[in-house]
This record gives C-alpha cells, structure tokens and sequence, in this order.
C-alpha cells in the first residue's frame, strides 16, 4: 500500500507529468494559437481523461493484482468473457515499447543539461543550435550513453520496491520538480516576456483553432494522463480503501493541467524575449528554440540547465509508472525476486531501445513498414494504436460490464453522480476516445 493518499496523488501525478507536459503540452498550444486550444484541452480533460483515469484507478483497488490478473479476477466475478484480460496484456505491451524510446528521448534532455551549464549555447544562433542537436543525434554513442545512464536509474529505483523505491523517488523528485518549475517561472517574468507569454497562453481566439486542433487537444488531454497502460490500474491496486477514488483523481488531473500551464509560462515568455524565435516550432522547440533562447538571456546557461534538469526529473517519475504493470504480473506469476524482475525488464527496455537510437542515425533510411523507421513505428503501435484501444476498453468495462456493486462501493456515488458517471464513461469517453483513434489512424493512412 501506498502510505498515503498524497503519495499515491504524487505517484500518479508523477506518472502523468512527463515529457508531454513540459514538451509537448507547450508546442501544440503554440501550433494551435494559444488560449482557445487551452479551454479544449481542459474541456477534453474534464470529459475524457478524469472518467476513464477513475475507471483505471477503481479497477486496480477492486483487483488487488497486476492488471492482467485483476482483469481476469474482475472479468469473472462480474461474468464476462475471457476476453477482457487482452486490456492488461496490451498495457503491459505497450508500457514496454514506450519505455524503450522514452529512455532514449529522456537520455536527450540529461545530455542536455551538461550542454547547457557548460555554456555551449552562449550567444548561439538557430544554425548553432540546430548544427548542435543535429551533430548529437549523428552519435549513436552518445546517444546509446545516455539513454542507459537513464534506463539504470529507472531501473534502481523501480527494484526497490513501492515504498523503497517508488514512494521515495516520488517524495523527492515531484515537489523537486514543482520548485524547479516555480524558478523557471519567476525566471520567464524577470527577464523573459511574461506578458506576451501569458497573453498567447490564455488569450481566446476561436478562429485560430481548427478541426485539427480540436482533435489535438482531445488526444492529448487522453494520453498525458497515462491512460491505456496499465500504469494508473497497477497504482491504484496500493490504494488504501479509505481514499476517495474522485476527489484523488480530480486532484491529479488539476495538477497534470497546472504543470501543463505552468511549463507553458516558463517557456513562452523566454522564447519571447529572443527575436526571431517562436512558440509553434514543433518537438524542435526544446532541443534547438530553448538552448538559443536560454543562451541569449541573463544567466541562462544556469537557468537552461534547471529546466533540462526539471524535463529529466519529470521523465524518470513517468518512466517508473510504465514498468509497474508488466513488473507486478512476473513478480506475481512467478514469485520472482523484484529486484531481477526489474534489472531483466530494463535489459529489456534497453536492448529494444537500441533501434530507437540507430533510427535518427545509421538507420535513418530504413523502413519497418511504408515510410515508417523503427522508431516511428514502435510509437505507431504503442502510443497511437495500443493506448487508445487500452483506453477504449477500460471505458467499456467500467461502464458495461463491472458488477455495479463492485462500482458502488469503489466510488461510493449515488443519485446524480452516478447518473453523470454512467453517462461520461459508457458514452462520452469511448466516443472521444474513438474520434482520437479515428483520426491518427486517417492521418496516418
């Protein structure tokens, strides 16, 4: 068990705050012009992403287990079909494949951090940075050097345990990563500008928002809870029976969103205060806009190198979250030592992750399937296919199929809220959820 409900809130938070956040989060507000795509997203948060958070969370308490097998417990007690296990399965599967080029984009923001305090980015211009990026991502040395310093530390700290390792990890690196992104904050308003920032993050202007936009933001607001995974499910199976599943939940996804804007006021306002630099410059944003901003700012190679070093602790307190669904079902099948559970699942994660490295290198022209490189297609599979359908399916048998016992005495609601519950996650959910699909499938066709 978790010790507390604010450990489990920081876990889970811990686990949905992440790259996506800090990275993502700012550059599609950018590309879709600001404040109108921000009310969607929260919109999409509140309809989508909450209900099935709290299906993912009520499923792992009732079941006790590793999502597999509290998928099959539940499965049966409820009198379904031996089908509805395949939603752990693909948790696991996809919890694995994420991981694997996770590590290696997180190993990016760790290198990232050295680059920047050394003050390599002083005075640099966008063909500086560019030709710098462009130089690391030509090493798959380098590249394969930080992805297993990142992979070794997951691995430490997930063979630990839940309240070794776990709830450490998270005690520290999510209040770490908050005061971090406080600093960054007071540092966009001192010498960035904040007011320009602020005004593109939250000014309202529906015309600038398109179809795209919309399904964008109803997309992200799924996926940057860590939906579909298994990740929350395993959490929730420590929960203490105590803890209100809804007040917990709302907490997490408010402070998800927080984040979220938070690292939307810290990046604008610096790239801003550069001339020539842009809020909607794509995943380029962090890795070639920042460094030019941070290094033509006062003290910015010291305050660049927080903000890799705040990317860095925000993806390891994710990718802890992905490893618990496939380490609790070994551990618990096998009655296997957590410990080598862990070290053999991150040899795993690495080995797989090797393909990710070559793909922005030596394999760059090689393609899986169609135009797709290694690397896009472990990310097709596991982040546009395996998460969605893992998400549809928890809505399904949250709202379908669970002995509604079981859900009563979970989320203890009667009246009203229940009758909203039923509604958000037998029908809005899976029907956002299945636009989400519809659409990255039609794009990708």
């Amino acid at each position: 068990m978790w010790s507390s409900r604010l450990v489990f809130v920081l876990a889970a938070a811990g686990s949905a705050v992440g790259l996506g956040n800090i990275w993502k989060f700012p550059y599609i507000t950018g590309e879709n012009g600001g404040g109108a795509f921000v009310v969607v997203y929260l919109a999409c948060i509140a309809l989508v992403g909450v209900p099935i958070m709290m299906a993912e969370v009520m499923l792992g308490r009732a079941g006790r287990m590793s999502p597999i097998n509290t998928m099959r417990k539940l499965a049966s007690a409820s009198g379904g079909s031996g089908f509805w296990p395949v939603i752990g399965w693909m948790g696991v599967l996809a919890g694995f494949l994420i991981l694997s080029y996770y590590a290696v984009i997180a190993g990016w923001a760790v290198y990232y951090v050295g680059r920047l305090a050394s003050g390599t980015f002083d005075g640099a211009d966008g063909a500086a940075s560019q030709a710098a990026f462009d130089a690391f991502l030509a090493d798959p040395w380098a590249i394969l050097l930080w992805q297993t310093v990142f992979m070794a530390v997951t691995v430490f700290i997930i063979a630990r345990g839940v309240a070794r390792g776990l709830e450490t990890a998270v005690r520290w690196l999510m209040p770490l990563l908050l005061v971090l992104l406080l600093v960054l904050v007071g540092y966009g308003a001192a010498v960035g500008d904040f007011a320009r920032g602020a005004g593109f993050l939250f000014s309202f202007d529906v015309s600038s928002l398109s179809v795209g936009g919309l399904l964008t933001a109803m997309g992200h607001a799924f996926f940057t809870l860590s939906l579909g995974m298994g990740a929350i499910m395993a959490y929730g199976a420590y929960l203490p029976g105590r803890t209100s599943i809804a007040g917990t939940v709302t907490t997490i996804a408010v402070l998800d969103t927080v984040v979220a804007l938070a690292a939307g006021l810290a990046i604008f306002p610096i790239v801003f205060a550069t001339a020539g630099l842009e809020p909607g410059e794509g995943p380029g944003l962090m890795f070639v806009t920042l460094p030019i901003a941070f290094g033509n700012l006062p003290l910015g190679a010291v305050v660049g190198a927080v903000f890799f070093l705040l990317v860095s602790f925000a993806a390891v307190t994710s990718a802890i979250s992905l490893t618990e669904p496939a380490l609790a079902f070994l551990v618990e099948q096998y009655n296997a030592k957590r410990t080598r559970v862990a070290i053999s699942l991150g040899a795993g994660c690495w080995l797989l992750g090797i393909g990710t490295v070559l793909s922005f290198n030596v394999w760059a022209d090689v393609h899986v399937v169609g135009g797709l490189t290694f690397f896009d297609f472990v990310d097709y599979v596991s982040y546009k296919v395996l998460l969605p359908v893992g998400g549809l399916l928890i809505a399904l048998f949250a709202g379908w199929v669970l002995a509604k016992p079981v859900v009563a005495e979970e989320l203890g609601f009667d009246g009203w809220q229940e009758r909203l519950w039923q509604a958000a996650i037998r029908f809005i959910a899976p029907a956002g959820v299945l636009v989400v699909f519809g659409y990255t499938i039609y794009q990708s066709v």
